[in-house]
């Protein structure tokens, strides 16, 4: 019974955090940020979460799929987005223990792919300028955003979830 108890927490966790992050990347939608050369998608501070629960990494790469299938470019956006997202998670809870690598890698990743799929959609720009724009979206979210997210959580995590992290 424990067993099913964990598994099925485990499951609501990693719900809660894709719909937070479609949630999020709605908002950024809202207000022409989620996409492009230039995207701050205040979703991608969620991607710090993995250092505190391995629920958020299918959770992040679920919710930035329907994310992506919302309003993204097609469907080089939702594989290859999709994508990046899952590398940084994985990447981060890998890292969770050093926060500053684990950041880094959601940055990295995005910084990466981002822009290869920007490529293949036409955007005309030069494949470092948009790299480079999508890595200043990333910091802003994912690295300022995420790691004053981090602080709090991580002074309070074990107290909103009572129980370790699972």
């Amino acid at each position: 019974m424990k067993k099913e108890r964990k598994d099925l927490r485990m499951i609501a966790v990693g719900g809660i955090i894709a719909a937070l992050y479609v949630l999020l990347t709605l908002l950024s939608m809202s207000v022409g940020l989620a996409s492009g050369m230039i995207q701050v998608r205040l979703s991608e501070m969620l991607c710090i979460l993995p250092m505190f629960t391995v629920s958020s990494v299918p959770g992040l790469f679920c919710g930035c799929i329907v994310s992506n299938l919302i309003g993204g470019m097609g469907v080089f956006d939702v594989l290859l987005g999709s994508l990046a997202t899952l590398l940084g998670a994985v990447g981060t809870r890998l890292l969770r223990k050093r926060p500053i690598l684990a950041i880094a890698c959601p940055i990295l990743s995005n910084t990466v792919i981002v822009p290869v799929v920007l490529c293949i959609y036409g955007v005309d720009q030069a494949f470092p300028l948009m790299m480079l724009t999508v890595c200043i979206g990333e910091v802003i979210s994912c690295g300022i955003c995420g790691g004053i997210m981090y602080s709090v959580l991580k002074k309070r995590w074990n107290k909103i979830f009572a129980k370790k992290s699972v």
